[in-house]
């Protein structure tokens, strides 16, 4: 059995993206001035945006989104133990791993940093797939990928989570149905 179980983890998921879209819409300088996205982004060589400073139309859709994602991912914890677990979030958590993962992997590679860990050389810059595309530059910085990174250990979380509580609530509903068969 978990420590924690999933729904505390969605829970607080779910309050996590709830608080951030209230940080993007009234402050994204502060998201962006927080120490886990300087460490990342320091680590990753991730480049620094100025985008965050203040809010701007795209931070404030930004806003919009966590928060609609939030109240609609709270809401479906209030279904019953069955349709959230063993039907929705058994479907969502991998997909949002996989999606996160992606988002963090293509950032990393596609993002230009000035120097790998220890060579002290500078990079080449990298042509890749997104490289060229006008609307990806703007999340190739520290911020996204912090966001990215979180979200994909989250979900991981998650995920592992979700599938043991799923067994184990398989095995009650089998037990509880095969004693209600017997009476």
């Amino acid at each position: 059995m978990a420590l924690i179980s999933a729904k505390t983890i969605l829970t607080s998921l779910c309050l996590f993206h709830i608080t951030l879209g209230y940080f993007f819409f009234t402050s994204p300088r502060s998201i962006a001035d927080q120490a886990l996205v300087y460490i990342l982004g320091e680590a990753m060589g991730m480049p620094q945006t100025t985008a965050f400073n203040t809010p701007t139309p795209t931070t404030s859709l930004l806003a919009l989104l966590l928060l609609i994602f939030g109240l609609s991912d709270i809401l479906t914890l209030s279904l019953p133990e069955e349709i959230w677990l063993v039907h929705h979030w058994a479907a969502q958590a991998p997909l949002r791993v996989l999606l996160f993962s992606l988002l963090t992997v293509v950032t990393f590679l596609t993002t230009p940093r000035g120097s790998r860990l220890g060579s002290g050389r500078p990079v080449p810059l990298q042509r890749g797939a997104f490289q060229d595309g006008g609307g990806w530059d703007g999340l190739r910085n520290r911020v996204f990928f912090t966001l990215a990174f979180v979200e994909m250990m989250s979900w991981f979380w998650v995920w592992v989570t979700l599938r043991e509580e799923t067994r184990s609530f398989v095995v009650r509903k089998r037990r509880r149905s095969s004693t209600h068969s017997r009476n």
